[in-house]
């Protein structure tokens, strides 16, 4: 989907998962009916070897894991469980990409129509305008959800925010659909299998093959687990590598690298901001929202920098007239630098790269180089607070991210 979901975890109010991300053309058939034979012969499942796979989750703590854009508690380990709070909507992501391997994990919901998912092949980032990283998901969505000839609770995998893939069996749009309800309630355990070979991707629930895709793009990137409203708890998350193909992916088939960026906003609340009107600035989930009324002070970092690059959406309402998104790079309101906000009530990505006393802006409008010499207060700071201008509403914000150069 292109927002984040609010559940009230009633089945018969909780509105479509991912809906948005899987084309519709036509009237489906009933979920329920059987598929036609996958587009391809299964692969065979390697003989079991213990030695071959690696724990991806330790069973003590996160460290084998990066946090995309959710805050410290929504991810934490007790029990010899992963527990996701829900809050903010994101995800959790390995730091290496992958490209053939078998996936197998355990989850479960605490609640009944709890919703969450597993990214694979996914980006290091969340997707331009949305908390989730581009990827096929692979759909954890409890029975509670409820049923419909687009979505199921019983193993959906589709391709989300510029991801692509051909389904197997029945399917709504790139939407593949279970030829099986095969996945237990909350809060009982299911047991997926997902088998990934040169853009094939197949799930098991429980024990058997239901649902899956083909020529898949991208089809190398990172595994991630969702976070999307609802305790979900993970156990036995573990991975077999398999040889390559005869044909690895391509750079246009693979995920863009990892290149260290770091959240400074972690979609619950204002730790790590400050500003003397901070009450100006609304946390809603993963969005940095301007509360309407007079403007105020500017919203800064505490944290200081020096040669930096800033990933940061940005999107004005439809009522915005003049107002643009706008930051302040070097640490004082002398040098503001409007980031193009695009259409009105759509986002748009921004990029700026400072070093010294240039820095350089990439946007859907193309790329800017700048050389901004000395301020009013003379020359900028060598380290500098990063800060957002309140206009007064009208301006909203979200999936900030920094890395030092």
């Amino acid at each position: 989907m292109h927002r984040a979901l609010l559940l009230t975890f009633l089945a018969s109010t909780i509105p479509l998962a991912h809906a948005a991300d899987a084309p519709a053309p036509a009237p489906a058939a009933p979920a329920t009916a059987t598929p036609p034979a996958p587009a391809t012969t299964p692969s065979p499942a390697p003989a079991p070897d213990a030695a071959a796979w690696t724990n991806l989750f330790n069973g003590h703590d996160l460290s084998n894991w990066v946090n995309v854009n959710c805050a410290p508690e929504t991810w934490t380990v007790a029990d010899g469980v992963i527990k996701c709070t829900g809050h903010p909507t994101g995800a959790l992501r390995t730091p290496r990409m992958y490209e053939n391997f078998i996936l197998e994990a355990e989850w479960r919901h605490l609640q009944s129509g709890g919703n969450a998912g597993i990214f694979i092949w996914g980006s290091p980032l969340a997707a331009p305008g949305v908390p989730f990283l581009r990827a096929i998901e692979v759909q954890v969505l409890d029975n509670g959800y409820g049923n419909t000839e687009s979505h199921t609770t019983h193993g959906d995998v589709f391709p989300i925010h510029g991801s692509t893939m051909a389904p197997f069996g029945k399917h709504n749009g790139m939407r593949a659909f279970p030829s099986e309800w095969r996945s237990k309630p909350a809060p009982e355990w299911n047991h997926y299998r997902v088998e990934c070979r040169d853009g094939t991707i197949r799930l098991s629930v429980n024990g058997k093959e239901v649902s899956g895709g083909e020529n898949c793009v991208w089809r190398k990137g990172y595994l991630g687990l969702e976070s999307e409203g609802a305790p979900v708890e993970w156990r036995l998350v573990r991975l077999q590598e398999l040889p390559p193909g005869p044909t690895p992916a391509t750079p246009e088939q693979t995920a863009p690298e990892a290149k260290g960026h770091r959240q400074l906003y972690n979609g619950v609340d204002l730790r790590g901001w400050k500003s003397e009107t901070l009450d100006h600035w609304q946390s809603a989930d993963w969005k940095l929202v301007q509360k309407t009324g007079e403007p105020g002070k500017p919203l800064w970092t505490e944290e200081e920098f020096g040669d930096y690059e800033l990933v940061i959406d940005c999107k004005v309402g439809k009522d915005a007239k003049d107002k643009m998104p706008t930051i302040f790079p070097y640490g004082i309101t002398d040098i503001p630098v409007e980031l193009p906000p695009g259409t009105p009530g759509k986002w748009a990505r921004c990029t700026i790269t400072v070093t010294g006393d240039k820095y350089t802006l990439k946007s859907t409008e193309g790329e800017k180089r700048y050389e901004v010499g000395a301020s009013s207060r003379g020359a900028t700071p060598k380290r500098r607070h990063l800060g957002l201008l309140d206009n007064g509403g009208e301006v909203e914000f979200g999936n900030i991210y920094v890395r030092e150069l």
